[in-house]
């Protein structure tokens, strides 16, 4: 991987809210129940309930969120002040494609009275052995290298809603990540995120959840993130993944399906 598409993916991701230097982590949900189909087996479709939910305070919606042991093999910590992005704070060149400009930054829609934020990142994997650079060879280098950014970092936000809104809200980003397709630009704090494509992924749990394959660029250099949403009731979780090591196609890391999970269930 090149120095500078090392630096400057760090660079976009910091813009991003993502203060992570880690990437590629995976798995697959281990609730049988959340399957992501409805009755006619169609994943991600909508099922809002018939009767508004009601919204969990910020007490309950603490409660809920993920904590330090709940996923094995990650650190999760809390959001602090630096990853606050305020809502009036996000401008996108597409009007149509804000929700995904704010779950990508972990702003959360109209109508919502509680929100969470947490960081999950991946914990450095060794093999019990440890060996020098001055023992390694020039092929042990570069992999020991690529293993030290092969590290997934999340930016997890819950926000309860009152009423109909998160319904809505998971609503309006699906619509938003379709429509958007094709790429905007987000800006944040003066700083503009160029995001090329939206590709749809797949995700199970809560009633209903959705994800993405998010490309965006910078001086030629392509960088892919997963956002991921699920909606609990009247609770929508999101999830924004970065891996430092998949830049340039070189690592390939999937939706963060194991924290997706231990957030679902401490939801249900």
């Amino acid at each position: 991987m090149r120095a500078t598409a090392v630096r400057r993916t760090a660079l976009a991701a910091s813009a991003a809210a993502l203060t992570l230097l880690a990437t590629a982590c995976g798995g697959t949900s281990d609730a049988d129940k959340k399957d992501g189909k409805d009755d006619s087996g169609a994943a991600g479709s909508s099922s809002a309930p018939k009767t508004p939910a009601k919204a969990l305070t910020a007490a309950e919606l603490e409660k809920a969120t993920l904590v330090q042991g709940d996923v094995q093999g990650r650190k999760i910590t809390k959001a602090g002040p630096a990853d606050e992005v305020p809502a009036d704070g996000v401008t996108v060149d597409e009007e149509g494609c804000l929700p995904v400009a704010h779950a990508m930054f972990g702003v959360a829609q109209k109508g919502s009275v509680a929100t969470t934020k947490r960081k999950v990142i991946d914990e450095p994997k060794t093999d019990g052995k440890k060996k020098s650079l001055e023992d390694m060879a020039e092929g042990e280098v570069e992999d020991a290298f690529k293993d030290a950014f092969n590290l997934t970092s999340t930016f997890v936000a819950l926000h309860s809603y009152e009423g109909t809104a998160g319904p809505d809200a998971f609503a309006a980003l699906k619509k938003a990540a379709a429509d958007c397709a094709g790429g905007f630009t987000a800006t944040v704090a003066g700083t503009p995120t160029k995001v090329t494509s939206i590709a749809e992924e797949k995700a199970t749990g809560g009633d209903e959840a959705a994800a993405w394959t998010v490309t965006s660029e910078e001086d030629g250099d392509t960088a892919p993130f997963k956002l991921v949403a699920l909606r609990k009731e009247a609770t929508v979780a999101t999830f924004f993944s970065f891996n430092l090591a998949a830049v340039g196609g070189d690592v390939k890391f999937e939706v963060p399906a194991e924290v997706v999970a231990a957030q679902d269930r401490k939801l249900a």
